[in-house]
């Protein structure tokens, strides 16, 4: 359905920097080597990411997007450097993709210390935490990055 897609997503104009951090040619880039190597769906980015695997993520999803449009619309955005998640990021969305895979599992960085890895698996350390994958979106650096020319 159309409320998945990147293109939806991205079309609101303070999300078009989230976009363009996509195309950002740097494979320290989390989000932007996810895109560019095809790790989630391209028509479907966005949503694949920011969609919590639970039992009602989907519908949660929903109600976030909704929640997106009304502070649009009715309230008073935030600047897209200001945006922030509503809630800190579950690392079961990202093993819902990784768990499992051998350059997950017995990847060196995450198998160096031993108590890692089940603290990754527990939700206990965060993929996102600085030092591991610290930078998603950085849209406030745009200016200066460099793009990937491929893909769409």
């Amino acid at each position: 359905e159309h409320a998945k897609s990147t293109e939806f997503c991205l079309s609101c104009h303070i999300m078009e920097p989230y976009g363009k951090s996509l195309r950002v040619d740097d494979p320290q880039h989390l989000a932007a080597a996810h895109f560019q190597n095809h790790r989630v769906p391209a028509n479907e980015a966005c949503y694949t990411c920011h969609t919590n695997y639970a039992m009602f993520g989907g519908i949660k999803a929903k109600f976030g997007g909704l929640r997106h449009i009304y502070v649009y619309y009715l309230g008073t955005p935030p600047a897209p450097e200001n945006i922030k998640l509503y809630e800190p990021y579950n690392n079961r969305e990202c093993l819902h993709c990784h768990a499992g895979a051998r350059s997950f599992e017995e990847g060196a960085v995450h198998t160096a210390d031993p108590d890692l890895l089940p603290a990754l698996k527990a939700n206990k350390t965060s993929c996102i935490s600085s030092g591991c994958h610290g930078v998603v979106h950085d849209v406030a650096s745009l200016k200066n990055a460099k793009f990937w020319k491929g893909g769409n």
